[in-house]
């Protein structure tokens, strides 16, 4: 069993819709104010002198809260390696890095369309060059990820009881969303 330590709760907006990722003894305190309801238990518990609470493992709000719209999800690593599966883009391996497709050096931009999760091997082996130069091709064609499920990315690792919330998305696996190792 979990201990509230540990776990994590996803939180919901009143609408169902993805919020964020809290500590478990966050999703309790937001259930005893009566901020948030437990949509799903999760593993841990919470004693106190006279009573039991089960951690929950979703919470959604009892209130709409507005989210400011962000244009764009953060280009981070850990975002690129979800985006990707977690897989090389160019031959499929596990990915330990990240590759600009068209390198920084001959002006490639640090963008989401220009970068891509790679294993070691080929990104040693592209170097500096474009893949045409190496009759390489891309397995996916990168784009910037949408959706307000991204915004649980940051979560170290995604509770397969969250998946009904975070619809069918390629990363929703829990691993992943494991950096390599």
């Amino acid at each position: 069993m979990a201990s509230p330590d540990s776990a994590a709760a996803l939180v919901l907006n009143a609408s169902y819709e993805p919020l964020c990722v809290v500590p478990g003894r966050r999703a309790v305190v937001l259930v005893l104010t009566g901020k948030g309801v437990p949509v799903a238990e999760g593993d841990g518990v919470l004693h106190s002198e006279r009573a039991d609470v089960r951690v929950p493992s979703v919470v959604r709000l009892t209130r709409f809260v507005k989210v400011p719209f962000r244009a764009t999800v953060p280009l981070t690593r850990k975002a690129v390696f979800a985006r990707d599966g977690g897989r090389c883009v160019y031959c499929g391996a596990a990915a330990t890095s990240l590759d600009h497709v068209v390198p920084k050096s001959r002006g490639g931009a640090h963008s989401w369309d220009n970068v891509v999760s790679a294993c070691g091997r080929c990104n040693h082996v592209k170097a500096d060059r474009g893949i045409a130069e190496l009759g390489w091709r891309l397995r996916s064609k990168p784009v910037a990820p949408t959706g307000a499920a991204w915004r649980i990315v940051g979560a170290r690792r995604v509770d397969p009881r969250w998946r009904p919330w975070l619809g069918d998305l390629p990363w929703a696996e829990p691993e992943a969303l494991e950096e390599p190792a």
